[in-house]
C-alpha cells in the first residue's frame, strides 16, 4: 500500500516505544517494544497516550489502526516498572495525551485494532476500546490479573461483560485462563480472524480506509456519537437526537455530494464540512 502524507512525515512526534505513519487519511500506530514483547512500561503509556491525543486532534485522520510490531501484541503490563507508580496513585498518562483505553470522555475517529501473538491483560483492553477488531490465527488471549493479585483496570469489566455476555466474560475474568483466537471470536471480542499476523494486519487497513476514504466524515462522528449516547445515556436519549441530528446532517456540504455522486453514478469526494 503506498503511503500518501497530507503533512510531512517529519511533522509526526518522534515516540520511542510507538510507532506512527499517516497512509492518506489513516493514522496507523505501532507499539515497537518488541524486545519486551510490547509490554508496557511508563515510557509506553506516555507514547501510546501522545499518539492517540493525535488520532482524535488532528482533522485529516478520519481513521485509525493499532497495531503491533515483533511477534506479539503485547504481553501486558510491565509489573516492575509500572507497578510501584500505580499503587502510589500516579496515572500514566501524560498531560498532552489522551487514555488509550478511551475511558475519558468522547471519542470521535474510529479505530481498528489487530492482535496477534500474545494479546494480554491490557492488550485485551485495548482491543475492546477500539470500534473494530481483528486477529491472526494463532493469537493467544488472556486476562490474568487475577492470577497476579489485582484486577483488570482498563476498562475489561465493563466492556467484556457487554460484548460477550455475562457468562462468557466471567468465564476468562475470573480465572485468567488463555483462550484462542476462535473463542475470541465467538464471544465477540475480535469481529475477525485473518491467517496470520499480515493478513490480520492488512485487514484492518482495508477496513480503516473504506472509513476513510468513502464513508462521509460527519456522517461516521454521528453514528459513533448515537451509538456511545444510547450506551451512555438510554436509548431514549439517542432516539431524541436522531431527526435533530439528521436535519443538521443535510445542510453539509458532505450531504449535497453525496446527492451529487448518487446522481452522477461516482464516488463522493467527502471534505468534512
Amino acid at each position: 500500500m503506498t503511503t500518501v502524507s497530507h503533512v510531512p512525515q517529519s511533522a509526526l512526534p518522534e515516540l520511542s516505544t510507538v510507532t506512527l505513519e499517516r497512509d492518506g487519511h489513516v493514522l496507523l500506530i505501532g507499539l515497537n517494544r518488541p524486545q519486551k514483547r510490547n509490554s508496557f512500561d511508563r515510557t509506553m503509556f506516555a507514547d501510546l497516550s501522545r499518539a492517540y491525543a493525535l488520532l482524535e486532534s488532528d482533522s485529516s485522520v478520519r481513521a485509525g489502526v493499532l497495531f503491533a510490531h515483533g511477534d506479539h501484541f503485547t504481553g501486558g503490563l510491565d509489573l516492575v516498572d509500572v507497578g510501584p507508580s500505580i499503587a502510589a496513585g500516579q496515572t500514566p498518562f501524560p498531560d498532552d495525551g489522551r487514555d488509550p483505553w478511551r475511558l475519558d470522555g468522547q471519542w470521535t475517529t474510529p479505530l481498528v485494532a489487530v492482535a496477534h501473538g500474545w494479546c494480554m491483560t491490557l492488550g485485551i483492553e485495548l482491543l475492546l476500546a477500539a470500534d473494530i477488531r481483528i486477529a491472526a490465527a494463532g493469537t493467544r488471549f488472556s486476562q490474568l490479573e487475577v492470577q497476579r493479585g489485582i484486577y483488570p483496570f482498563g476498562g475489561a469489566t465493563i466492556r467484556l461483560p457487554r460484548e460477550a455476555g455475562w457468562g462468557n466474560a466471567m468465564r476468562w475474568l475470573l480465572t485468567g485462563d488463555e483462550f484462542d483466537a476462535v473463542e475470541a471470536h465467538r464471544v465477540g471480542l475480535v469481529q475477525e480472524v485473518a491467517d496470520d499476523a499480515p493478513a490480520a494486519l492488512a485487514r484492518a487497513r482495508e477496513i480503516a480506509h473504506t472509513i476513510a476514504d468513502r464513508a462521509a466524515p460527519l456522517g461516521v462522528q454521528a453514528t459513533l456519537a448515537s451509538a456511545h449516547l444510547a450506551r451512555q445515556e438510554g436509548e431514549d436519549a439517542a432516539i431524541k437526537r436522531l431527526i435533530p441530528d439528521m436535519r443538521a446532517l443535510f445542510t453539509s456540504e458532505d450531504a449535497a455530494e453525496g446527492v451529487q455522486s448518487f446522481i452522477e453514478r461516482r464516488q463522493a469526494r467527502f471534505v468534512g464540512r
